[in-house]
């Protein structure tokens, strides 16, 4: 059985959209996993029981504090001990849990992890994995937001971290990955996009395709996707909006008994971002998910499939290995 540990304070509509995603994932998944809900507990139970469950339905893990999204990452993470944040990522830390789902603080999710968890030798820093939907098969995209500036060697790291759960999580045994650039050629670029093509050009275990511009990342061409959090966050949050305004049109021109057929419920469904969970920081000593603040129940309940699937493929022990080898950076 995999344990994960749930924020059940994390994001805008918390504790209930959290408990509501637990008690779908609980219903799928079975046996198989066990739930652990951290923070204030008065007010979990409360909300299971405004879903109708028995307030003993899930393990609770008491955690007074609430780091808000407006706080500062470090300070708060720092300055609230018993935050459900910390205490979640404690869990892991002292082997009660696997793996840990939160939609608060990004910032300081990603600083909580790096503190307790830790990183493995050789990773520099960790780097957020968001999954793309395209018109054949996701493609990762890494980073998504963890590191705004980054040297052509977190680059060349990211890759590889890229490469393994690509493997590991996607199934795809020999993984296409692709820079993110302004054009295909290695003359294009900035400095340090030209230094990590030209280490990536010498990488093992995974094809390295080279150079990628935005219109590459949804061709299927490509399994990941490499930039510093600067890109990949505006190009995420972008390819969101496109997907809304698409919907939107749609629902504007087209007759409605278009819009409600099997097809068109299908196109959405790829399109919605609740349909991929969360997304993990990779490079870690650990599992950690990072979901959308305002992520609906259907979101929650899919970060719980996602941080099975890392738990089972054992992805962060998979990643640190690739390090460990030096086959990631020399």
């Amino acid at each position: 059985m995999i344990r994960v540990a749930l924020d059940a304070m994390g994001g805008d509509f918390a504790p209930d959209v959290p408990v509501q995603g637990a008690l779908e994932a609980a219903a799928q998944l079975g046996d198989s996993c066990q739930i652990i809900l951290v923070g204030r507990r008065e007010e979990i139970e409360q909300a299971l029981l405004k879903h109708g469950s028995r307030p003993d339905a899930f393990p609770i893990v008491d955690a007074p504090e609430v780091v808000g999204m407006s706080e500062k990452p470090l300070a708060a993470v720092r300055g609230k001990p018993r935050s459900s944040i910390t205490v979640g990522l404690r869990l892991q830390k002292e082997g009660k849990a696997d793996a840990f789902i939160s939609a608060g603080n990004t910032g300081a999710v990603m600083a909580a992890s790096t503190l307790l968890l830790g990183l493995h030798p050789g990773v520099d820093r960790p780097a957020i994995g968001a999954l793309f939907p395209t018109g054949a098969k996701p493609v990762l995209v890494l980073d998504s937001g963890a590191n705004v500036d980054c040297s052509a060697r977190e680059l060349c790291g990211f890759a590889h971290i890229g490469a393994v759960y690509a493997k590991d999580v996607l199934r795809r045994p020999d993984p296409a990955v692709g820079l993110l650039n302004i054009g295909e050629e290695e003359e294009k670029g900035n400095a340090v996009v030209k230094e990590a093509h030209a280490m990536l050009k010498g990488s093992t275990g995974f094809r390295f395709v080279g150079n990628v511009e935005g219109r590459d990342i949804l061709s299927g061409t490509v399994d990941v996707v490499v930039c510093d959090g600067f890109v990949g966050n505006v190009v995420l949050k972008f390819y969101e909006s496109v997907a809304r305004l698409f919907r939107r049109l749609l629902e504007r021109e087209m007759d409605p008994s278009v819009m409600e057929s099997p097809g068109m419920a299908e196109v959405f469904r790829i399109l919605d971002y609740s349909e991929y969970g969360g997304a993990p920081l990779l490079g870690i000593r650990g599992v950690s998910i990072i979901c959308h603040g305002s992520s609906p129940a259907r979101a929650i309940k899919n970060a719980i499939r996602v941080a099975m699937q890392a738990v089972e493929s054992h992805l962060s022990q998979h990643i640190g290995a690739e390090f460990a080898e030096g086959g990631a950076v020399a």
